[in-house]
């Protein structure tokens, strides 16, 4: 069975393009989140394996989303997309609990690199 991933981005082009790296590899894209309520909310509904999130987000930001998915369920894994320049945000997700960063623009290989070794 596919691996069930949950996408939170505020900006749509960028969950369209990890939803299409995704995809084109044998993942299922369990669902979509344009900010950290929506991310709180559809992980607590879906379950998924695995979450991308942004780490800057209107509403809840990806690091908030980050610690009350982890105070959900302590062995959620998620992988915080940042753009560069981001470093102290990055510092405090992986503090956080976060598995694994990605910077944006996205490589691909980098993108299913950090989600099978999150995922193992």
């Amino acid at each position: 069975m596919a691996h069930k991933i949950l996408i939170v981005d505020d900006a749509a082009f960028m969950r369209m393009m990890i939803k299409d790296i995704l995809m084109k590899n044998g993942y299922d894209v369990a669902g979509e989140g344009a900010d950290g309520i929506q991310a709180v909310e559809l992980y607590k509904e879906l379950e998924p394996d695995l979450v991308t999130m942004d780490i800057t987000m209107p509403e809840k930001d990806g690091i908030t989303a980050l610690k009350e998915i982890r105070s959900i369920n302590p062995e959620a894994k998620i992988i915080m997309c940042s753009a560069m320049g981001q470093q102290a945000l990055v510092i405090d997700a992986i503090q956080a609990g976060a598995k694994d960063f990605i910077v944006k623009p996205f490589a691909a290989d980098r993108v299913l690199e950090a989600i099978s070794k999150a995922l193992d």
